[in-house]
């Protein structure tokens, strides 16, 4: 049976995807993530002993500004609050050229249902993303589509074109195959995925 916990930040997540601003695609895609999370996937392994992660102290000061919030972001924030201790936070290993000077220190990543993550599953993942002000994550790109859920001020890059700047709130939807990446402006960057695998 699904964590509380969790399943409590997989139903604030719904409904801040509820009123935010989603494309054709992006709403079919996350149809998809939402309707295989109906059903529960088996527990992950108990939070071990991992090597503390700095930029992670920095999670709190991302989620203030959410949770003065008067919208589905507050009790977002507030959710994933709760799921902080429980999480197991890794740094990205393939980092390449357009990464920022500093980045393996600069940000982790946070699964909350995927490999590694509270659920083990292959069809869904869902996790967090925090980066320092001032870091730039490097271009990736990935078979799978791809849902953000911006949940601190940002800048996104999709292919050939500008970077585009987010807030909290916004959404971004990167087709399957995108190279992509994302960039912090002068306060932590946090933001929250989700992927149909």
């Amino acid at each position: 049976m699904r964590q509380a916990v969790l399943q409590g930040g997989i139903d604030r997540l719904q409904e801040a995807f509820a009123g935010a601003d989603l494309s054709g695609p992006a709403r079919a895609a996350l149809d998809k993530v939402f309707d295989r999370l109906k059903t529960d996937g088996p527990a992950g392994q108990a939070k071990a002993e991992a090597e503390a992660l700095p930029v992670t102290d920095l999670l709190q000061k991302a989620l203030a500004p959410l949770l003065a919030r008067r919208d589905a972001l507050a009790p977002l924030a507030q959710a994933l609050a709760d799921l902080a201790p429980h999480l197991v936070w890794t740094t990205r290993k393939t980092v390449g050229p357009t990464a920022s000077p500093g980045f393996d220190g600069a940000h982790a990543n946070g699964m909350l249902i995927g490999p590694g993550g509270l659920e083990e599953r292959a069809d869904v993942w869902l996790g967090l993303s925090l980066m320092a002000p001032g870091t730039r994550y490097p271009d990736h790109d990935h078979a799978p589509e791809e849902v953000y859920l911006v949940l601190s001020e940002g800048e996104f890059l999709q292919g050939e074109a500008d970077w585009l700047a987010r807030t909290a709130g916004q959404t971004v939807y990167n087709t399957p195959g995108i190279r992509h990446a994302m960039r912090a402006a002068d306060r932590p960057f946090l933001a929250l995925w989700c992927l149909p695998v």
